[in-house]
């Protein structure tokens, strides 16, 4: 089953590191999130992986060329017409096609340009800008019972603050918070049919908008709770957030082994 990730847009929001380059490559440690991301869907025996390029396309196709020199060792013999040895390959077994989705391209545009990559199987989607220890076996398993066209993972991201009840702006109970306050938000960890593609009109087609309108309005569409961790990377703050859990050691999202 092939792993479709969104990583073509501008990242505005954490300029500081995005006008360098594009936002999924942005490193946690000395990896780009998007290396994380994937770690995590390989960890589950998904190797398959297509990237949904835009900005900064051409910065993604190079790291990913260049993976094999970054993480080996490596002896360049310029006596013999310029020969490279590279020791001990040290690259996961992944096949990665990037697909240059446009620039301006919205959400839903992207993951329509790459239908023929797609073929006709269900497949996985995700952004490409945050981290989670999603059960993706539990994920998938919750997506083949439903029988519906999509999944898309949700997360409680509440408060910690005590909770008044009010009504009518009295004031009738103070409590702790519980599972069942804050929004539950779409945090990317999707599943969905090939049928989706028909719900896409073209490249300016927000993912978030009609095309899961038209699944909800079919009664096609289901979430899948994660209780867990998860967090995405939207400003520096949260960058340098997770960088420092990383580093740590104890980075919750680091599900596979070294």
């Amino acid at each position: 089953m092939k792993v479709v990730i969104l990583a073509g847009g501008f990242g505005t929001r954490i300029s500081e590191e995005s006008q360098f380059k594009p936002k999924p490559m942005i490193e946690i440690g000395d990896m780009p999130i998007l290396w994380h991301i994937m770690k995590q869907y390989s960890s589950y025996g998904f190797k398959e992986f297509i990237i949904c390029a835009g900005y900064k396309q051409d910065y993604i196709k190079k790291w990913f060329r260049d993976y094999s020199l970054i993480t080996s060792d490596v002896t360049f013999d310029f006596s013999q017409k310029d020969r490279i040895i590279i020791h001990e390959k040290h690259t996961e077994p992944w096949k990665v096609t990037i697909v240059d989705t446009g620039l301006n391209t919205q959400t839903g545009g992207r993951v329509k340009r790459i239908k023929d990559y797609v073929g006709n199987e269900t497949f996985m989607l995700t952004y490409g800008d945050a981290v989670g220890n999603i059960n993706i076996k539990a994920l998938l398993d919750y997506h083949k019972s439903h029988g519906k066209i999509g999944t898309v993972s949700v997360y409680n991201f509440g408060q910690n603050k005590g909770v008044l009840e009010i009504n009518n702006g009295r004031v009738e109970a103070f409590r702790e918070k519980s599972d069942l306050d804050g929004d539950l938000i779409n945090i990317g960890f999707m599943v969905f049919e090939p049928a989706f593609f028909d719900c896409i009109e073209g490249d300016d087609t927000v993912l978030e908008k009609d095309p899961m309108t038209a699944l909800i309005a079919g009664n096609q569409l289901m979430a899948y709770t994660h209780k867990g961790y998860w967090q995405c990377m939207d400003t520096l703050r949260e960058k340098e957030k997770l960088e420092k859990l990383w580093n740590s050691g104890n980075a919750p999202w680091k599900i596979w082994k070294d």
